[in-house]
């Protein structure tokens, strides 16, 4: 059987030392992984002039499986979000991101277990009509639906719930006013709810799925919505458990799947050594996963909880006074 090849993107600011932490606790863990490293962001940028170069992009294809950093992308330049246009040359249409309670986080809630399951390529995000007058002074942009995009995203969603032995899934919309796109959207998840008897399936529009999360977690399991609207409430589920810094994030299509850190790239603490390397821990636990290799995954996320469950050389975040290093030394001794 071959060796599986990872392609790696270390990414800006923290990138680099945060995934670093990540590969040393995949090779502690008994990980036999060949890896490839690519460049995108401001480091591909200085290099090539390029925030994605060709040859990123041809590497992620070859390997079908990347673990990727925090990427920037300059505001107001001009660029392309790089995370977009990844999802969309691959076609990433679901977007994953989990978020579940550890002990020792200091998080305002506790016994959070709830996955988000995010429209990736179309909604608002499309990109699609965005235009602004000459006068600067009106600016439009277009969401897009396709049947097709709905029944695939909803349709995962209820999958991954089976696999993952989850109870409910609750479609997220704002049909009520959105009658065209979001009302697509519901219509759809009503239809592919009757395909899975045996799940609970719920709706909810997303202000009250805003204001039900705040106030009765536990009452979510898995959550499938549009795209713009699961950008804000896996960030708000986020911040049930700790913070973007617990919260990874893979995007999966039909023939790769990119596993990453959802937080930004933080360079005002670049290269001192502070960083919390859990979400991009949690991202390469998820990439274990989706490679069938739950019993590894499984180690490295009880390690993970142990390390912050007794404080043992956390870091700051998490309210110790330790760096990058010291935590990933931490979760290897436990392994």
């Amino acid at each position: 059987m071959a060796k599986q090849t990872i392609t790696v993107i270390k990414g800006d600011g923290i990138g680099p030392s945060i995934i670093d932490s990540a590969l040393e606790i995949l090779t502690a863990a008994g990980c036999d992984f060949d890896y490839e490293f690519v460049d995108a962001g401001l480091a591909a940028l200085e290099k090539t002039g390029e925030l994605l170069p060709q040859d990123t992009i041809n590497t992620i294809a070859r390997n079908k499986i990347t673990l990727k950093g925090p990427l920037t992308t300059p505001v107001g330049e001009g660029f392309t979000s790089i995370n977009v246009t990844l999802r969309k040359q691959f076609g990433l249409y679901a977007n994953v991101r989990p978020v579940k309670s550890f002990v020792g986080t200091k998080a305002r809630y506790e016994d959070i277990d709830i996955i988000t399951v995010r429209e990736n390529t179309q909604g608002m995000y499309s990109g699609l009509g965005q235009v602004t007058s000459e006068d600067g002074n009106e600016a439009q942009a277009m969401s897009m639906i396709t049947r097709e995009g709905a029944e695939k995203i909803v349709t995962f969603a209820y999958e991954l719930a089976v696999r993952e032995g989850r109870k409910k899934v609750t479609a997220v919309h704002k049909a009520n006013i959105l009658k065209s796109t979001s009302g697509l959207f519901l219509k759809v998840a009503r239809e592919v709810a009757e395909r899975y008897p045996e799940i609970e399936s719920t709706e909810m529009i997303v202000d009250a799925t805003c204001m039900k999360l705040v106030m009765s977690p536990e009452e979510f399991d898995v959550i499938v919505t549009t795209n713009l609207f699961g950008d804000i409430l896996s960030d708000l589920c986020a911040g049930l458990v700790g913070g973007l810094g617990m919260a990874p994030g893979a995007n999966i299509g039909e023939n790769a799947a990119i596993f990453e850190a959802v937080h930004g790239s933080a360079p005002d603490i670049a290269g001192k050594n502070l960083a919390n390397p859990t979400s991009v821990i949690l991202a390469s636990i998820q990439m274990l996963e989706h490679l069938e290799m739950g019993e590894t995954a499984e180690r490295i996320r009880s390690a993970v909880a142990d390390v912050i469950k007794s404080g043992d050389r956390t870091t700051r975040d998490l309210g110790g006074s330790h760096g990058t290093t010291d935590f990933t030394q931490a979760v290897i001794d436990r392994l």
